[in-house]
């Protein structure tokens, strides 16, 4: 079975986590996220190599053409995620044919293991569309009013949080995220690009570890996993 090049949108400011510094770019032991969201993915023998969509001029890029010894190539990325994932599955190698399989996964998400992956690459190559990591609602989840009371309680029994990587052919997600951008509609992960397509991703349930660093807490969560790997 052919090889998997992985796409990591890392344009963005990461605004919700505050500071200068870009959240992809944040250390952790030593090393940015980034390079841990990177080494998750190139562990996997399955994965050739990575394509990050970073901003133009960004100062903060360490400049890597390699990881792992897998190759790292990178393009100019957009003002949203789902047109740096455009960008970056248009300037994927030749080598990367149409119906290829590609994984897209989250810059400021390090701390993916290598059996969810696994998983989601033996799943998702088997399903017609394609296959995301994702987590089954566990909390009783509140509606609110426009005061901030309680205006209900939600059913959670078939609710699901999307997670990364996400799989799908090259081609049939760059053309779902072309329309839905036509559409007016910005994607907010791909699988949300695919379902306006009428298609339907296989969820397959990933490790609650498999979180996104979005505050500070999350970012000390990390550093904390990390401590206990090295004991």
């Amino acid at each position: 079975m052919p090889g998997i090049w992985a796409v990591v949108p890392a344009a963005g400011r990461g605004t919700r986590f505050g500071g200068e510094v870009p959240k992809q770019y944040l250390a952790a032991a030593g090393q940015p996220l980034l390079a841990h969201a990177l080494a998750a993915l190139l562990a996997h023998p399955a994965i050739e190599g990575a394509m990050v969509a970073i901003s133009d001029n960004d100062p903060d890029w360490p400049g890597w053409t390699s990881f792992l010894d897998k190759p790292v190539l990178t393009c100019i990325g957009g003002a949203t995620r789902a047109r740096s994932v455009s960008a970056a599955l248009d300037a994927l190698p030749a080598e990367v044919k149409a119906d290829d399989f590609v994984l897209v996964h989250d810059a400021a998400r390090p701390n993916l293991g290598q059996n969810d992956l696994q998983q989601l690459l033996e799943r998702g190559r088997n399903d017609p569309v394609g296959a995301i990591l994702a987590a089954p609602v566990r909390d009783t989840l509140k509606r609110a009013g426009d005061d901030g009371g309680i205006d209900g309680t939600e059913p959670r029994a078939r609710l699901w949080r999307a997670l990364t990587p996400q799989l799908f052919r090259r081609l049939q997600l760059a053309k779902a995220l072309e329309e839905a951008a036509r559409a007016g509609v910005e994607a907010t992960d791909e699988s949300m690009a695919m379902e306006l397509q009428g298609l339907r991703p296989l969820l397959i349930e990933g490790s609650e570890d498999n979180f996104k660093v979005t505050t500070p807490a999350d970012l000390a969560r990390f550093e904390f996993i990390l401590s206990q790997r090295s004991l």
